[in-house]
């Protein structure tokens, strides 16, 4: 595999952005949520809408090659929008994406992350030191909240009080 990299979202990735959100929906978290929940989540991800998402938040995307192939985005301390191609899944995309996430947070001064995760993502989130706070229900649509408070990585070897 090519390297991964990670960078800022612009305007013209909204298109590529919606087209993946949308297809890893339906392939990668239809096994947890009803066809009625995945095309409700799923308007939430038009062009136009992720057009706003970028506007306001700060969006990232990696890129291997020149394909996008995942995307991730801050909204204040609020992960949000975390979604890696099913075909390039389990290769470290998804963490690539988070430590970015992670070190953008911290360079703004932000101690704990949330993330509404779906069900699907739940063991990837718990994996990077989320814990689980609350369900939250929308219909029959369950998101569990989880928070993950964030520590400064030091270099081996670095004293911080020199």
């Amino acid at each position: 595999m090519s390297e991964v990299s990670i960078r800022p979202a612009g305007q013209g990735d909204a298109e590529t952005i919606s087209r993946l959100v949308i297809s890893t929906l339906r392939e990668s978290n239809a096994r947890d949520y009803s066809e009625a929940v995945i095309a409700r989540v799923g308007q939430g991800f038009r062009p136009e809408a992720v057009r706003a998402f970028i506007d306001r938040r700060r969006v990232f995307v990696a890129v291997i090659g020149h394909e996008v192939v995942g995307t991730a985005s801050l909204d204040g301390h609020v992960v949000r929008t975390v979604f890696v191609k099913p075909a390039f899944q389990g290769r470290g995309i998804g963490r690539a994406l988070m430590d970015e996430i992670g070190r953008t947070a911290i360079r703004n001064g932000i101690t704990t992350l949330a993330v509404p995760s779906s069900v699907t993502a739940e063991p990837f989130y718990a994996s990077l030191g989320f814990r689980a706070v609350r369900d939250a229900w929308r219909g029959d649509e369950r998101t569990i909240v989880m928070e993950r408070i964030l520590r400064e990585r030091r270099l081996p070897g670095r004293d911080p009080d020199r």
